[in-house]
């Protein structure tokens, strides 16, 4: 059986009131001077329910902690993967048996993703 409860901050529901809105941007951006959306490309997140063409809420965070998903910054662009300590040494794991794991040496964490937002339209 599934379960749907309400998000208490959004109650009650705009769709019961005429005429109001649905504030996603208080709910999903607490700080919009630090945060980006990213558009995904590619299936190396899958796992993680992060999949191409979903948008990521990202913010631009100073001290990531392990298990976080992170976008880091590499020498060949950017990339979306789960950080990992090992051994004192940051790895960039994906969510996807095909990928390898990265090594982060001299990347740069750039952010962490908060959200994932997919549209089920065409």
């Amino acid at each position: 059986m599934l379960l749907l409860h309400p998000v208490p901050e959004a109650l009650p529901s705009p769709a019961l009131r005429p005429g109001a809105a649905i504030d996603l941007q208080r709910l999903l951006i607490p700080d919009p001077a630090r945060t980006v959306l990213l558009r995904v490309g590619g299936d190396s997140m899958v796992g993680a329910g992060i999949h191409h063409g979903d948008l990521v809420v990202v913010e631009r965070h100073p001290t990531p902690r392990d298990g976080q998903l992170v976008v880091a910054r590499l020498a060949d662009g950017f990339t979306l993967k789960c950080l990992r300590r090992r051994d004192q040494r940051w790895l960039l794991v994906a969510a996807h048996p095909a990928y390898p794991t990265l090594a982060l040496g001299e990347g740069e964490l750039w952010g962490v993703v908060t959200h994932a937002i997919r549209s089920f339209s065409p």
